[in-house]
């Protein structure tokens, strides 16, 4: 929770009553054990925490009055199990080992996790900004959905604790604005169709393998991977354990590439000399991805520079300079000193200007930007990219930058090898401290959004995601929990079809896992965007995935997807496809986009195609023989094919090539 939307008043209220509680209790509880917490309905729950030494301890439920009785150990831990009843509250759940501890307006209600990478991490504002994100930050009064926000850490060892950014609160416009949209409006809808309680724990980051999330017994049922887990897990037993020591490693590692980057001379940053003439340089627009804007394809380094006017009232000052978030890494310089730098896309880059660098009128910020796959550059919100003094903008940074290649990948190949893993991208690394922690805390079901992060891994990531899931439903010993997750959505160059394209293998390998039990895919082919890696309409995918978990737990009679493909079989010239209906059945439309084929020389042609009754026909005047179709298979799919309900058709193909 932003603690600017307190008042400076309820601020230090709130900090007197926790300073109390520690003094007076001896009861020590969980981190997520608060005030306003929701409790999952009709089940056991597993109340635990520390005491006194072996003292007795008292427990009483307000949902139905009883009193429970247990003696904490040697080491002051004990527990208790308690069942829950059906929906409803607000309750109290009351502790004592001779000081009393009270947990005050529990609801009683359906808990879900909800974790992933940026696109589950999103915010209502803050970075993400959805669509018509200030009305409907004023629109969140919604008390029966609360919020419980875990801290991004990271741990090389299993923890028993969460840490928190804030524990469970009500969902309200101060509470919203920087909490997950997608699990927000997944929530919303569920709230809506069912009026119970809904708890939202989530636990995501941005920019993460399905790896880090998963357990060390976990891997171990992947064929292969533990050869490849050591190797990554290699140096991070020790010093390299902290997200603290991985920026030292790396921004020793960035050192050590000097001498195959342009803009380094004998070690100092020429091209972050304010008197460096960058006139010659090409110009790119900030933010935004550096692919669309003259440098398709390139991985490696790349120097970006602005001069900013700073009015001489602010000279002299430390200031404050948000470059929003880079991928991957960056240094950053102000009229040619290091200011700040930062590996890892997760981050939202924000430095420190001192005051002795600052001078009136023209300033020079030069980034030295890395990246090592995918897209590279300075993304996000173009306003948030700026110079600050205080709350005041100095200048905005959105705009023209001059840019210049400092090394290629091709250069840098040999030093990527020595190149040090961070922290959040270790397998385990996050199950151990973003997901352990809550294995004893009942959960009605997982939404999950990921996979961007395990670009060019598909066929790994076929056997991972399903590893993953079943790991979790074992952590929590239910091995029926419901597990509901968002297939990518449409991103970079827009086309019907592209072979060599990376995306529509995850995508591939995501359906994959709708094979085992009590799983559900929503797909979002028609809301994304061409530019931006985050779509701005989360309301609709918060939407789908709880269409899944009304269809599945609460109202069967639910359309929560459209027909999906089933088999194939060769007429003449033509394909027939077959698709199971899912409760659902084709929308009209005349002019199929989407569909490509290919005879036994697997070269694809756009195609023909046509509904005829639950069928589609798909041909091409190029293909006398066909032998494989595919459909909506590119990073970008332009595909129309949907089930009435609206809901999009998944992409598949019918071949293995």
């Amino acid at each position: 929770m932003n603690l600017k939307s307190f008042s400076k008043k309820a601020l230090v209220a709130a900090i007197c009553c926790g300073a109390f509680t520690c003094a007076e209790a001896k009861i020590t509880l969980p981190s997520f054990f608060t005030d306003n917490m929701v409790l999952q309905q009709q089940t056991k729950l597993k109340l635990h925490g520390k005491a006194t030494p072996n003292k007795k301890v008292t427990v009483r439920t307000g949902w139905d009055g009883q009193t429970l009785q247990t003696q904490a150990d040697e080491r002051g831990d004990w527990s208790v199990e308690v069942s829950t009843p059906k929906a409803g509250g607000p309750y109290e759940i009351t502790f004592s080992d001779g000081k009393k501890l009270t947990l005050k307006n529990i609801l009683i209600g359906e808990v879900w996790f909800c974790s992933g990478q940026s696109n589950m991490e999103m915010p209502v504002e803050g970075w993400g900004k959805v669509n018509n994100y200030e009305q409907e930050i004023a629109n969140a009064n919604y008390p029966s959905i609360r919020l419980l926000q875990v801290k991004h850490t990271t741990a090389f060892a299993p923890k028993d604790e969460a840490e928190l950014d804030f524990g469970w609160s009500e969902c309200s416009p101060q509470s919203i604005p920087g909490f997950s949209s997608t699990a927000y409006f997944f929530a919303r809808k569920l709230w809506e169709e069912l009026k119970v309680p809904i708890g939202l724990v989530h636990s995501s980051w941005g920019g993460t393998p399905a790896e880090a999330w998963t357990s060390y017994d976990g891997l171990r049922q992947v064929n292969n991977y533990e050869e490849y887990a050591e190797k990554m897990m290699a140096g991070t037993k020790d010093e390299g354990s902290s997200a603290k020591s991985y920026q030292q490693l790396w921004r020793e590692w960035m050192n050590s590439v000097d001498p195959v980057d342009k803009g380094m001379k004998d070690g100092q940053p020429a091209w972050a000399d304010p008197a460096f003439d960058d006139s010659a340089w090409k110009t790119m627009n900030v933010p935004g991805y550096w692919e669309d804007q003259g440098l398709p394809g390139f991985d490696g380094l790349v120097w970006l520079r602005r001069s900013v006017d700073i009015p001489a009232k602010y000279a002299g000052k430390d200031l404050q300079l948000s470059l929003a978030r880079i991928d991957d890494d960056d240094v950053v310089y102000f009229n040619g000193t290091e200011v700040g730098a930062t590996t890892g896309v997760g981050y939202d880059r924000n430095y420190t200007i001192p005051g002795t660098l600052v001078k009136a009128g023209q300033n020079t910020i030069a980034v030295r930007a890395l990246d090592t796959g995918g897209d590279g550059g300075i993304y996000g919100q173009a306003e948030a990219l700026a110079i600050r003094s205080g709350e005041k903008t100095v200048a905005q940074l959105a705009g023209e930058w001059r840019y210049a290649a400092g090394a290629d990948g091709g250069s840098l190949q040999k030093a990527y090898v020595s190149k040090p893993k961070v922290a959040q991208l270790c397998p385990a690394a996050l199950y151990n401290a973003m997901v352990q922690p809550f294995i004893e805390f009942p959960v009605k079901g997982f939404i999950w959004y990921q996979g961007e992060a395990n670009e060019g891994r598909a066929y790994e990531y076929t056997d991972l995601f399903q590893a993953m899931i079943n790991d979790w439903r074992t952590k929590w010993n239910n091995d029926k929990l419901p597990f509901y997750f968002v297939q990518l959505a449409p991103f970079r160059s827009e086309a019907e079809i592209d072979v060599k394209a990376n995306w529509p293998y995850i995508r591939e390998a995501q359906a994959a896992a709708l094979a085992l039990e009590n799983t559900g895919m929503a797909v979002i082919t028609d809301i994304g965007d061409s530019r931006d890696i985050h779509p701005k309409n989360k309301q609709e995918v918060g939407r789908r995935l709880a269409l899944l978990a009304l269809r599945d737990l609460y109202k069967p009679e639910t359309v929560a997807s459209a027909p999906s493909y089933d088999s194939y079989r060769v007429e003449g010239n033509t394909i027939r496809l077959r698709f199971r209906d899912n409760g659902d059945s084709f929308r009209k439309e005349n002019n199929l986009k989407g569909f490509a084929i290919a005879g036994t020389d697997h070269k694809f042609y756009p195609a023909q195609a046509r509904i005829e009754g639950d069928e589609i026909v798909v041909s091409s005047p190029e293909v006398a023989c066909p032998a494989a179709v595919r459909y909506g298979w590119a990073d970008y799919p332009v595909c129309n094919l949907f089930g009435q309900s609206g809901l999009p058709v998944s992409p598949f193909r019918t071949d293995k090539w």
